[in-house]
């Protein structure tokens, strides 16, 4: 057999692993590959690498692809993706003008670029970048949603960050990923919803478009002023992709803020079936549950069980664990390089780190991961095993998946949300204004409020008080968000979530 035929039966092999789920399988497939063979196969591998959170695995693939090719621009432009996927910021630049040396002028290339330039807090520079990958493709919905973000994020206004969704839906105006992003702009923007449910209507009927992402971010809106339409477009988006999640989840969202628990009930026992439950399916039967009067039967309105309060360890090396909070606190703040929140997430009225945390080469923040090791280890510990979807992923082991810091300013906090990548999720509180003592519970984390509306209202049940050092675990299916705290002195904390290891 020769190499070509070896190596596209090797592929098939661990391509058909992969669409069964079975990417560690599929990735052994590739490993075994024979030395002739391993050229045609590092694409794949890499793609595996990645998906299974290797980054630095792929990385050195395309460290050798590079060297081996060094007037490729293709081999210098997968170099500065991966060495952007693993926060090396400096070299993901170096690369990617490499390969404009070498001759490349790819928009995608330049998102390349535009995303480490950004990375380095070269903002201005990253703003240009991503309006080159635009000129060379106009409808490039990345490249758009990403200069939204950087618009908005550096303190331009609700207008000045629609403006290259807008441009962009002039060349593209039935581009459903296009109109998608102009909801998010307007919803987290501060657009009155009715308002920016009107304007994404108008557009999509307009431009003839029906697609499952645009009904479902026209039912995100509705629901803030009716419910009953975000149900009708909920339903639009089942039949329009019927076979998918997320229609689905937001149709019982839908049903449960409607008043129609049993009818939301429904549709979430099916979604249940799944191996690994959803998160978003496990938070809204929860809250259907709750709003029937009944206990949840997958057992994650046990709170006391589930969650967890904890103060981290002293980081080795600083004496108290105040020394090390002061020295982390700076470190923090050095790394937010933004006026406004992030667009499509929970912050309001602050700022978020733009970089993993996991990837910044800081003394204080590299200790930050040893300081959370024991506390996190004791709840598994305490938590134990059992049958509800939480207990039974519990491997007593973890890994991060993703370590982020908020920095709310007085009158910010997090709507009520959920994080659908982790299995349990944090709030560590670094720095907290006097206001958290004041007995209102301004500042506080409050659990188990669904966003959406109800009848009845649903409250929290319960409330964590913020307190330098403090650690809150919870799944990441239960809802939490931040009760909004006035004074003058901002709160600073740091988030992550983690998954079974």
């Amino acid at each position: 057999m020769n190499t070509g035929a070896a190596v596209q039966m090797r592929l098939q092999r661990a391509q058909a692993l992969a669409q069964q789920g079975d990417l560690p399988g599929a990735l052994a497939v590739l490993e075994q590959a024979t030395p002739g063979e391993r050229a045609g196969v590092q694409s794949f591998q890499v793609d595996l690498l990645k998906a299974l959170d290797r980054k630095e695995e792929a990385l050195v693939i395309r460290r050798a692809q590079a060297a081996a090719m060094p007037g490729s621009v293709v081999a210098q432009h997968n170099l500065a993706s991966s060495l952007g996927d693993t926060g090396r910021n400096l070299e993901a630049v170096e690369a990617a003008r490499r390969a404009f040396a070498n001759g490349g002028d790819a928009p995608e290339t330049w998102l390349v670029l535009a995303r480490a330039l950004s990375g380095c807090g070269r903002h201005d520079e990253a703003d240009d970048a991503y309006r080159q990958a635009l000129k060379r493709r106009p409808v490039y919905g990345d490249a758009v949603r990403e200069l939204a973000q950087l618009v908005w994020m550096r303190g331009g206004g609700r207008e000045a960050a629609a403006a290259p969704v807008l441009d962009a839906l002039k060349a593209a105006p039935g581009d459903a990923e296009l109109l998608t992003c102009l909801a998010v702009v307007l919803m987290y923007g501060g657009a009155d919803p009715r308002e920016a449910w009107g304007e994404l209507t108008r557009r999509a009927r307009e431009g003839g478009v029906r697609a499952a992402m645009v009904e479902m971010a026209a039912g995100q809106l509705a629901l803030k002023f009716d419910p009953a339409l975000a149900v009708d477009h909920a339903r639009a988006a089942t039949q329009a992709a019927p076979n998918t999640l997320e229609p689905w989840t937001s149709l019982a969202e839908a049903m449960i803020a409607s008043g129609d628990p049993d009818g939301a009930l429904e549709i979430l026992r099916q979604l249940l079936a799944a191996p690994t439950p959803d998160q978003k399916v496990l938070a809204l039967h929860a809250t259907a549950s709750r709003l029937k009067g009944q206990a949840d039967a997958l057992g994650l309105d046990d709170l006391e069980g589930l969650v967890g309060a904890l103060t981290i360890d002293t980081a080795p090396g600083w004496s108290d664990l105040a020394a090390y909070l002061a020295d982390l606190k700076a470190a923090l703040l050095a790394q937010h390089a933004y006026q406004n929140h992030p667009l499509g997430q929970s912050l309001r009225h602050g700022t978020q780190t733009p970089v993993d945390l996991t990837l910044v080469d800081d003394p204080a923040i590299r200790a930050f991961f040893t300081a959370i090791d024991g506390p996190i280890r004791r709840h598994l510990a305490r938590l134990g095993h059992g049958e509800d979807p939480v207990r039974a992923r519990n491997s007593g082991s973890y890994r991060l998946k993703g370590c982020w810091s908020v920095r709310l300013a007085p009158g910010g906090f997090h709507e009520h949300h959920i994080h659908p990548k982790g299995w349990y999720s944090s709030a560590c509180y670094i720095d907290v204004p006097p206001v958290v003592q004041a007995g209102g519970r301004e500042g506080w984390l409050a659990l188990a409020q669904p966003p959406f509306p109800t009848s009845p209202q649903l409250e929290p049940l319960r409330y964590e008080k913020p307190e330098p050092g403090k650690l809150v675990l919870f799944p990441s299916c239960l809802w939490h968000g931040t009760v909004p705290f006035s004074g003058d002195q901002p709160r600073l904390s740091v988030a992550f979530d983690i998954v079974p290891a």
